[in-house]
């Protein structure tokens, strides 16, 4: 046995860096479902949120609470670690297209090569949130664009 394989992982929470958390809460509270399980102040302010939904698990920190926690743990603006994207599969991608209805889809509903049927918008903390359904090619609706895999 290896070091690596002695390794269990029981789960991966993203921490998702803002400038204020309080613009995307109701993104996911009022949009999606999810609750708040755990928020701490820093200043006047909210500075760490946590949000679960479904055995979903996502946390929000400011950057100046980040920065007073651990600054070396603190992305830099514009770093990589802006931009990263999240992706849930989802049981009902009718339900999550209702429910963004009104919002600015940065990926339009598609069909995927590798069986899904996803759209994307940008919460407002900025990150692209994907929403994906495992579909059969012929339970996708007609109307669904199909991408096929691009070159390697």
């Amino acid at each position: 046995m290896t070091a690596t394989t002695a390794i269990t992982v029981r789960r991966l929470t993203p921490v998702l860096i803002v400038d204020a958390i309080e613009p995307v809460l109701p993104f996911w509270e009022q949009r999606l479902g999810f609750t708040i399980v755990a928020q701490v102040p820093h200043g006047d302010a909210i500075g760490f949120a946590i949000l679960v939904k479904d055995g979903v698990e996502l946390m929000y920190q400011t950057r100046a609470s980040a920065a007073e926690d651990n600054a070396a743990s603190t992305p830099a603006p514009g770093a990589a670690a802006d931009t990263t994207a999240l992706f849930l599969e989802v049981a009902d991608i009718e339900a999550v297209a209702a429910a963004v209805e009104g919002l600015e889809l940065v990926v339009p509903r598609r069909r995927t090569f590798y069986g899904m049927d996803e759209l994307g918008v940008r919460e407002p903390g900025g990150r692209v949130v994907m929403f994906a359904q495992p579909v059969a090619a012929a339970d996708a609706p007609a109307d669904t664009p199909a991408v096929e895999p691009t070159g390697t």
